[in-house]
């Protein structure tokens, strides 16, 4: 009989060990552990994206705070289509995308002032934009994108300073007409918390012709920031920083 007996051919060869068979089964358990682990990205050196809470809603018109504008006497225009008919002439429109590196959603709002008149022309849009960036972090280039407005050469000038009290950053950008025309408002309210992005804009033009006061770029700022800070707290989930 070959040593180790009978059932020598199926186990260790005498005078092995049994510890080394254990290894060999632990070395096994290890390799698909971390294979399962790599597949799985636990690994990777990539900083995991931090969304601060927020996610993804295909409408964004529906979490956008409108109060502030409402005190300020202006309404959604009421000669418009009402959301739900065709996207195409519905007020407000909104829509959104998901794709592995970014989810965006965006809003688009036409307001009109209480005190209008008929007689003249104007037109108040409020746009906003959210982007959740899934693969970059947005931070580093931020404050770059909103302070290139200060570069620009050309019959307008615009303003930029940041904000604080929203997000991780914000800044507000008001546009500054050189020839001191006041026919109209232009400001930018752009926010970064984590690797979210959100943006309002505030686009407002009233002929000569028209009738009633608009508002200045301050008080448009001080709208802006407060529909953000009740938009962005609606759209925060509960486990945010």
């Amino acid at each position: 009989m070959p040593p180790g007996g009978a059932g020598g051919t199926g186990g260790a060869p005498r005078g092995v060990s049994g510890w080394i068979w254990a290894i060999g089964g632990a070395v096994a358990a290890s390799a698909i552990w971390a294979s399962v682990m790599f597949a799985t990205g636990a690994f990777s050196s990539e900083p995991g994206a931090d969304l601060a809470g927020y996610s993804y809603t295909d409408d964004l018109c529906a979490a956008t705070s409108m109060t502030p504008f409402k005190n300020a006497d202006f309404t959604v225009e009421a000669n418009r289509a009402t959301t739900g008919s065709d996207p195409a002439t519905a007020n407000p429109q909104h829509s959104g995308s998901q794709q592995d590196a970014v989810d965006t959603m965006w809003c688009n709002t036409s307001l009109k002032a209480k005190n209008a008149s008929s007689s003249g022309y104007s037109s108040t849009w409020l746009y906003s934009t959210l982007t959740l960036h899934k693969k970059t972090d947005p931070g580093p280039e931020f404050a770059a994108g909103y302070r290139a407005y200060e570069k620009q050469a050309s019959s307008i000038d615009y303003q930029v300073e940041s904000v604080t009290g929203i997000g991780d950053e914000a800044y507000l950008v008001t546009q500054k007409k050189k020839d001191g025309g006041t026919d109209g408002t232009y400001v930018i309210l752009g926010v970064r918390d984590g690797w979210m992005t959100y943006q309002s804009t505030w686009s407002n033009y009233a002929s000569s012709s028209s009738s009633g006061t608009q508002p200045t770029g301050d008080e448009v700022a001080t709208m802006l920031k407060t529909s953000a800070r009740e938009t962005l707290q609606r759209l925060r989930g509960s486990g945010s920083r």
